[in-house]
């Protein structure tokens, strides 16, 4: 389990990252992104930056050549707005916890759909 200080420091590394992101790449291949999770390792040497993208695969996968190469820049910045004593190495993967939960989601409202429960609060007919 992870400390409540790596814990903190993990959420100001996303913070920062997005913030990055979002106000200082000009990359027009950087679009319609979202930092939605930061895991920290515990010597605070290296974390694993979790993106989502809206858009196509072919989309998804340029976004993520487009972090990639802008690693460095994105490293420094956070280095220089945190003021820690080692900067993580940043690398970054593609968050895919939406589209699953999605598919699950609609794997549910088709079994509930092909059966003869009914879900509390809906009316029935």
């Amino acid at each position: 389990m992870p400390s409540r200080r790596v814990e903190r420091l993990s959420e100001s590394v996303k913070q920062e990252v997005s913030k990055i992101i979002l106000y200082e790449l000009k990359d027009p291949r950087i679009s319609f992104i979202t930092v939605t999770n930061v895991e920290l390792a515990s010597d605070l040497k290296r974390a694993k930056v979790y993106i989502s993208v809206l858009g196509d695969a072919l989309t998804q996968r340029k976004t993520l050549q487009a972090l990639e190469h802008a690693r460095g820049f994105i490293q420094a910045k956070v280095g220089a707005h945190l003021q820690i004593r080692y900067t993580p190495l940043l690398s970054f993967y593609l968050d895919e916890s939406l589209k699953k939960s999605q598919h699950i989601s609609n794997l549910i409202d088709e079994a509930v759909k092909g059966s003869d429960i009914t879900i509390e609060g809906e009316l029935e007919e």
